[in-house]
């Protein structure tokens, strides 16, 4: 089974949300997330995953697993900051970068914030979608 790991800073947001369409676009691939520090699941990322009918609302903030990290064949960071604190990604992983916007630092009214969220969630799953019909051949 082919393996995927989505890191971002906190686990909070993008990662959550990456794995989220992930479980959806790859179901025969394990799919996790992770960050390199933990600052919790963040109930407005959990919220606009729901209106498109995917419920992150058990998903935990972890830190990164370097056993599984190691043995992925997939790492995709989803920021800068976790891109640069990752630990080296070993040979034989692919990496790929998607920097996006942190959702969590938006500013104004509740409205405003979820349409930053909103507008990061699609980009991920346009992302997802993409990867998932890019990779369609490299089976399990």
């Amino acid at each position: 089974m082919k393996k995927i790991y989505f890191i971002c800073t906190g686990n909070s947001c993008r990662s959550q949300m990456a794995e989220g369409f992930a479980k959806k676009y790859l179901p025969d691939w394990e799919v996790r997330s992770a960050g390199v520090e933990v600052h919790g699941l963040n109930p407005k990322a959990v919220e606009v995953m729901a209106e498109k009918g995917i419920d992150i609302s058990h998903n935990t903030s972890d830190l990164i697993d370097p056993e599984y990290f190691n043995k992925c064949d997939f790492v995709v960071t989803l920021c800068g900051d976790a891109r640069d604190r990752c630990p080296r990604v070993p040979s034989g992983v692919t990496h790929l970068h998607w920097g996006l916007n942190d959702p969590a630092k938006a500013s104004g009214s509740d409205v405003d914030i979820l349409n930053v969220f909103r507008e990061v969630r699609d980009k991920l799953e346009h992302k997802v979608d993409c990867f998932s019909k890019n990779t369609h051949n490299i089976g399990n």
